[in-house]
């Protein structure tokens, strides 16, 4: 028996791919390598090149490595861009996730972990915001991701299918033994740009909005430690396995820090006062959204072994110089 992880090649999934393997887990990723590396994927798994909507490749796969859950990190993620292309991100996170879906139940596959997000929240009246808030997400990429949730609760109410959708909040840090870190080129985070500002990669950084509702009128988020975030996915795959009933579960540590904060930690740690712009809002950001964590801590038993912010800033700094070594190199 084996996992399939789509997206195993990302930044997530090549975490999720070491906590596996390190698990002794067999395990196989399907990506198609257009964000993702195949140098990330951990090489006690097996990496093929490939779509998640390619249903007859997907169903070759569970067939051939008697594939019992299937943990779906591939698709788009980037707000803005969902906004000026709502059609590819619709196509890339929902469709093909529809074809993934039906290519698990066509197979049997048992069990199902989704890559949710805090986006389907929207800019919620409360906060931390629980799971039972009300949904009304702000951007094509939080709708994209919102309608894989509904797709899944109806295919779960007709087929013996569970799952377990994770909404994660905003990710960042490295690997701690330094095996693998965020390496998309022109990625989005704010935690890996102001690495990227003070190592010198970027001249300056901006900062999108500072008129908003806050203490210093710039966006507040909570910061999850990325290997935190895969320990909730091991987490669910051992609840689903023990016959755990399908759910929903925040992934954040129930406390945030703005913009403005967390580039003070980077240049803290960095010893670097980097350039910053000010700039206008981006569409589709909400103000401030944190993570009511309740829920996964007490049915899941999850609980962050990482939840330091100057702890996730040193590792991601570690993880750019690591990178800036790696492609001088290539």
């Amino acid at each position: 028996m084996s996992i399939l992880v789509t997206g195993g090649a990302g930044y997530i999934g090549s975490h999720m791919v070491l906590a596996l393997t390190d698990a002794g887990e067999r395990v196989v990723v399907l990506d198609n390598l257009s964000t993702g590396f195949g140098w990330a994927v951990d090489p006690r798994a097996t990496l093929v090149e490939g779509d998640t909507g390619d249903e007859a490749l997907v169903t070759s796969l569970l067939k051939a490595h008697a594939v019992e859950a299937i943990i779906h990190f591939a698709g788009s993620i980037v707000v803005p861009d969902s906004v000026s292309d709502p059609l590819g991100y619709y196509l890339n996170n929902t469709v093909k996730s529809r074809s993934l879906i039906a290519s698990a139940v066509a197979a049997g596959v048992p069990h199902f972990i989704f890559s949710s997000t805090a986006a389907v929240y929207g800019n919620p009246a409360v906060t931390p915001v629980p799971e039972d808030a009300e949904l009304r997400p702000m951007s094509p990429y939080g709708s994209s991701k919102l309608m894989t949730e509904i797709m899944l609760a109806d295919t779960a109410r007709a087929h013996p299918l569970r799952y377990a959708a994770l909404r994660y909040f905003n990710v960042a840090g490295a690997d701690p033994a330094g095996r693998s870190g965020q390496s998309t080129p022109r990625a989005t985070h704010l935690i890996k740009v102001a690495c990227e500002t003070a190592l010198g990669k970027r001249q300056h950084m901006d900062v999108f909005g500072t008129d908003y509702p806050t203490a210093d009128g710039t966006c507040i988020r909570d910061y999850i430690h990325v290997t935190d975030l895969a320990a909730a996915h091991m987490a669910a795959l051992k609840h689903l396995r023990g016959g755990g009933a399908s759910s929903i579960f925040n992934c954040g540590y129930s406390k945030g820090y703005s913009v403005l904060q967390v580039i003070e930690a980077v240049k803290r740690v960095s010893g670097v006062d980097f350039a910053v712009r000010l700039a206008a809002r981006r569409p589709g950001d909400p103000a401030s959204i944190v993570a009511a964590s309740d829920r996964i801590r007490a049915e899941l038993g999850w609980v962050p072994a990482h939840d330091d912010l100057d702890r996730i800033v040193t590792q991601a700094l570690a993880w750019e110089r690591h990178l800036a070594r790696r492609n001088a190199g290539a």
